[in-house]
């Protein structure tokens, strides 16, 4: 007798429609989408893909936002104030430690990794919600006020032979009016440096998977 992890299926399983992004964050305020073609079949990239480190992604635009980004929490050492706790030198897509905030909305083997965060994520300093034990239908029923949610997906596809078409989705819900407001000013600076990231991690699975196929 065999056990099957609730949050993982098979491609049989789902339709060719079904996406676990549409099941947790289907309405959204923002999203970005970037695409890539790995010369590579769907095995040998979802291998990839599960391999994905995020804390290993660099680009020199990339890591140029970053250090902007991490400028407030900087100053606020030097002020004398409590900083965020730095991020862990490993962020594997699967499995290994997690950033605060976020949480696994599940996966459809060998054609989605989805993942979910809830926090206050257009402010100077990031503020991360507690969503240590919550599911992914607690994710998607959450509405307390005063915070937004991130919903973000790796997705494979066939795209001829042995070719294969890797998407990453980013979707943002912010649901206080001032807030609204405060995210769109943030959003039309930050967007440029978002897509860039998500064509490095894209760029990086489509590396991996041609360098170490399945």
């Amino acid at each position: 007798m065999t056990t099957e992890d609730p949050l993982v299926t098979t491609a049989a399983s789902t339709t060719a429609t079904a996406m676990l992004i549409d099941r947790y964050l289907p309405l959204y305020d923002t999203t970005v989408v970037a695409h890539t073609v790995a010369d590579a079949d769907l095995a040998a990239t979802w291998q990839a893909l599960c391999r994905l480190d995020l804390a290993q992604v660099h680009s020199p635009v990339m890591d140029a936002a970053m250090a902007v980004r991490g400028l407030p929490d900087r100053l606020a050492r030097l002020g004398g104030r409590p900083a965020s706790a730095a991020p862990p030198s490993r962020l594997p897509l699967r499995g290994g430690p997690s950033l605060p905030g976020w949480l696994s909305l599940g996966e459809v083997a060998e054609r989605e990794i989805a993942l979910g965060a809830v926090g206050r994520f257009w402010t100077p300093v990031l503020e991360w919600y507690d969503v240590t034990g919550m599911t992914p239908e607690g994710f998607a029923a959450f509405a307390q006020p005063g915070w937004g949610k991130i919903a973000a997906n790796f997705s494979l596809r066939p795209y001829g032979t042995p070719r294969t078409l890797v998407s990453y989705e980013a979707r943002t819900l912010v649901t206080e009016p001032d807030d609204v407001r405060r995210f769109a000013r943030y959003w039309t600076l930050v967007r440029p440096f978002v897509g860039h990231i998500m064509r490095a991690m894209l760029a990086t699975v489509a590396a991996d998977a041609v360098r170490r196929p399945a």
